[in-house]
């Protein structure tokens, strides 16, 4: 895997709720990516085809037939680039097709950066700022492939049994009133081991877990109806709009007001 990950904007653009691609297959000089917000779609980078959605980051090669479908309306960020130091034939081929980002607030960082910046990419400092959020992403792609390969090395890194349970009862209950001690309780441990032992197994512990679904929710619930902060609190498991809206600030860097206006089309 490459050592230099320095890379050059050419050129960003953000597209919310497109419904399709203007072009099915294109080929472009220089690196792409598209990074998914919201929606899926279907893609082929010669012989690495599959469908990708939110945390998914799909990179062309240039040179190389990019064909895509959206199978539903797709927000998100379409980024072309050049490598400082350009990689071989067998190095572009490895860093092609879909890379899957599991930390979802780091990304959704990057991300919001990157539409404050906009396209307007020759002069500085936006020229800066965009290839810093670029080599960001790479940095995040790095770092998934090196957990993936160390995950495959030994299968003693999969989560125990009663984690993954863990994690199911927390995926059914993430939108409810919850409490961790009646986790813990179920599974016999404590709740500082319950938390040590999720981070072990997932790299976040259960209260960030549930926040992060709770926000992908609310993010969702504000783009797409009308209802007023404290319906849409109700709906993530907060009590009302007010605190939804600090936890929202927080964690995402804006106001969930401003999350709806930018994603009004």
């Amino acid at each position: 895997m490459r050592y230099d990950w320095s890379a050059h904007p050419v050129a960003y653009m953000y597209w919310i709720k497109k419904k399709q691609f203007q072009l099915a297959q294109d080929t472009d000089a220089a690196w792409t990516m598209f990074g998914v917000e919201r929606g899926r779609f279907e893609y082929r980078i010669g012989a690495k085809a599959g469908e990708a959605g939110f945390g998914d980051i799909v990179v062309c090669p240039p040179g190389i037939v990019f064909h895509r479908h959206a199978l539903s309306p797709l927000t998100f960020h379409f980024i072309k680039f050049d490598w400082t130091l350009a990689p071989d034939a067998e190095e572009s081929a490895a860093l092609g097709g879909k890379w899957t980002i599991h930390d979802a607030e780091r990304l959704m960082s990057t991300y919001r950066y990157m539409k404050e910046i906009g396209g307007a990419l020759r002069q500085e400092p936006a020229l800066g700022r965009m290839k810093h959020m670029i080599e960001d992403l790479l940095r995040l792609m790095e770092m998934e492939r090196s957990r993936a390969e160390s995950a495959a090395l030994t299968a003693a890194d999969a989560p125990a049994s009663d984690m993954v349970e863990a994690r199911k009862w927390l995926l059914e209950r993430a939108y409810g009133p919850l409490a961790m001690r009646a986790l813990s309780d179920a599974l016999g441990i404590s709740p500082v081991q319950l938390t040590r032992r999720f981070r072990a197994a997932y790299r976040t512990t259960p209260t960030e877990f549930v926040t992060g679904l709770r926000l992908g929710r609310a993010c969702r619930l504000l783009e797409e109806t009308t209802q007023p902060l404290d319906w849409i609190a109700q709906q993530c498991g907060y009590e009302n709009g007010f605190y939804l809206s600090r936890v929202f600030t927080a964690k995402l860097g804006m106001t969930p007001s401003a999350h709806r206006r930018l994603h009004r089309v």
